[in-house]
Order: structure tokens, then C-alpha cells, then sequence
């Protein structure tokens, strides 16, 4: 459960120190005999570091075929020394399940299954938990899901996204909660707000930190922008992304990842919390398009102490090449996108990106005196 949250952790720090001087002050001042031995001089120990935990999240991966560890072989490095590195696995990893339509683009039929041996390459990728709360979990079935499960499971990577389900992770000196929810029967149902922010009050009451990972929102090259208002894709309803993503963090999630929209979107503060509100594709093994504007990918790197406060942030930019493959982008493409974007959706509380793609919260406006 979550311990009481001093008002700062400066002030925390310096109570340590305070109290520690305190007591070397008592010791060195209490008499001692002439014909004792000197006393030996104490130190105080140093305080010990505040516990951080460091996540690292991308956005959709969709797979075809044998595992090839070339496809993360570039944005591996960005990966490992994360505490927790997470995305969102579109599609399934099986060999058995039925078709739900008959793959074709010109249908709007896009469906993904891939070998179960993908769940080792991921894991080596560096990846220690997947979303699985999309519209393609059921690509080939319900059988075809298990499978994929299953294969999670004997590479110990975790998942979230079924309905009602919390993962419990531990991510450093940290307990961490996972939360997805996309617009589905067989995902946490993120039409449902009130159960969604039931799972998260839950799960805050059993771990340090709360991410929800939520599957939501417009998709392609023209959805860039969040919309404020209820969206959909192809007739479907795909969720207000802004009123969810406010409302988890009412509940009490301190950070709101996304995908979906296979295009990166604008990233706010809202409560002192991190709202990104697509990640756009990670990786493809030819299943996505990279035209255009798909091309331009990021990671993102946040540090959070054992209260879910943000300590440090940064957008690592990507660039998909025409197979799928994400590799660090030099250009830094994808952070003037992001930024203009955030400028743009949400003003005065937009995500402030640097050049060289660090985060900080947007400044103060002081009022007139």
C-alpha cells in the first residue's frame, strides 16, 4: 500500500541529515572519564537514495512469421537498463486459431499472427511486459489468444488487458500495477469508466505505482491530434482518450500510456501526472505501414519515485524504415511532431520536449500582483 507522501522530497532528505547531525551531536557531548580509552569517533551513515523507477514504454508491435532479432536489434540499448519496459503486442503469437475474415486491405480485413517463438525474442529484446488490450487479441480466435498467453508465460514476460485483470510487477525497489483497456468484450472495456477507475482505486491501494496502458482513439496518418471528444474508426467506437485518460488518473494512475492510432500524438500533464496519448508503431515485421508521417516513432523514458511522481523524462526518437524496422531517427523528426502537437491539443498544459528530447512540465503562468 502506498506510505504517506511527504510534502517534498527535499524536505524529506533534509530531515534525514537533520536528524542524523542530531544525534552525533548527543554522542560527542556525553562526559567520559580521564581514564577511559578515547572513544572511537562515529559517522553517521548517508541517506540512503530515494527508490526510483525507471519505465520505458513504445507503442504497437505487429508480427508475421519466424522471429528475426534483427527487427529490435537498434532500439535494444534504449530497452535493457530499463526497470520496465513495455508496449502494445497487436495481433497474436500461435500456430492454431481461425481466421475472423479473410485478410485483405482493400476490406479493411488487417489481421496478425506470428510464431510463438516471438515471445524469446521480445523477452532478449528487453521487453518485460506486453499490452494485449487491442482489437486484433482475437485475430485468430480465442484458442489463438490462449496460445499467445501461454507463450508470454514461458518467457516470463508479463501482460495485462484482459478484463479485470491488474499485473503486479516488480520494477526495481517498486510495485508496480498494469492496467490495459481498449473497446472491447474481450479486453478491460475502456467504454466503461467507472469499471476501469474501479481497477485502478483497487490496484493503488496494492502498489507504489499505477500505469494504465490504454488501446484507444482515430486511426492513421490524419489522427494525430486528440480530438477531445469520442472517436471512432470505421464506424467503431474507439473511446474519448482525453476523459479516459483524465478520469484514470482521478482514480489514481500516475501515468497514461497509448497506442492505436499508428501515429504519434501530443503528450499533456494533467494533476502532475504524464498523459502520452499515442506512441505510434514501434515495430513490424511488414505488417504496418511506415509511409509518411507512420515512419516517425519515439520512446518513451520516464523515472518515477515509489509515490508515482514524475522525477525525469525523455522522448527518444525513432524512425521505421519500409520493412518496419525502428532505428534512433538523428534527424529528430518525431520531437518536433510531438511538441507541435502538444503545443497545439492542449496549450497551456502541454508536455514541454527539448531539443535533444527531454520532458519537463510546462512553466507556471504567474498571475499579476
Amino acid at each position: 500500500m502506498r506510505s504517506p507522501v511527504p510534502t517534498s522530497p527535499l524536505i524529506a532528505a533534509s530531515v534525514c541529515l537533520l536528524g542524523g547531525a542530531a544525534v552525533a551531536l548527543i554522542v560527542a557531548g556525553a562526559p567520559s572519564s580521564s581514564s577511559a580509552a578515547p572513544a572511537a569517533p562515529m559517522t553517521t551513515a548517508p541517506p540512503r537514495a530515494p527508490a526510483i523507477v525507471t519505465l520505458v514504454a513504445g507503442g504497437d508491435i505487429a508480427l508475421a512469421g519466424e522471429p528475426k532479432s534483427a527487427l529490435f536489434a537498434r532500439i535494444r540499448r534504449f530497452l535493457e537498463p530499463a526497470d520496465l519496459a513495455v508496449a502494445n503486442l497487436e495481433g497474436t503469437l500461435a500456430t492454431g486459431g481461425s481466421a475472423r475474415c479473410v485478410a485483405d486491405a482493400n476490406a479493411a480485413c488487417f489481421i496478425f499472427r506470428a510464431s510463438p517463438r516471438w515471445a524469446a525474442t521480445l523477452r532478449k529484446s528487453g521487453f518485460t511486459a506486453l499490452n494485449v488490450a487491442n482489437n486484433h487479441a482475437l485475430d485468430y480466435g480465442q484458442d489463438a489468444q490462449a496460445e499467445t498467453l501461454d507463450a508470454l508465460r514461458r518467457e516470463q514476460l508479463a501482460f495485462d488487458g484482459l478484463p479485470g485483470q491488474i499485473t503486479y510487477v516488480r520494477a526495481g525497489r517498486a510495485r508496480v500495477a498494469l492496467i490495459g483497456c481498449a473497446p472491447y468484450r474481450w479486453a478491460q472495456n475502456l467504454l466503461d469508466l467507472p469499471g476501469a477507475a474501479h481497477l485502478v482505486r483497487k490496484a493503488s491501494r496494492h502498489a507504489d505505482i499505477v500505469v494504465v496502458y490504454m488501446h484507444a482513439g482515430a486511426e492513421g496518418s490524419a489522427a494525430d491530434h486528440v480530438s477531445g471528444s469520442a472517436e471512432s474508426y470505421l464506424g467503431e467506437p474507439r473511446g474519448n482518450p482525453a476523459e479516459f485518460a483524465h478520469a484514470m488518473i482521478d482514480a489514481g494512475a500516475d501515468l497514461v500510456l497509448a497506442s492505436g492510432p499508428h501515429v504519434l500524438r501530443g503528450m499533456e500533464w494533467y494533476r502532475g501526472r504524464l498523459i502520452a496519448y499515442s506512441l505510434g508503431n514501434l515495430a513490424s515485421s511488414h505488417t504496418l505501414s511506415s509511409a509518411g508521417v507512420l515512419a516517425q516513432s519515439a520512446l518513451l523514458r520516464v523515472t518515477l519515485d515509489v509515490h508515482g511522481r514524475f522525477v525525469a523524462g525523455s522522448l527518444i526518437p525513432l524512425r521505421l524504415d519500409v520493412w518496419g524496422t525502428p532505428a534512433f531517427d538523428p534527424g529528430r523528426a518525431s520531437l518536433g511532431l510531438v511538441r507541435s502537437l502538444s503545443r497545439t491539443d492542449f496549450e497551456a498544459t502541454a508536455a514541454q520536449i527539448g531539443s535533444g528530447g527531454k520532458l519537463t512540465r510546462p512553466a507556471l503562468r504567474r498571475t499579476p500582483a
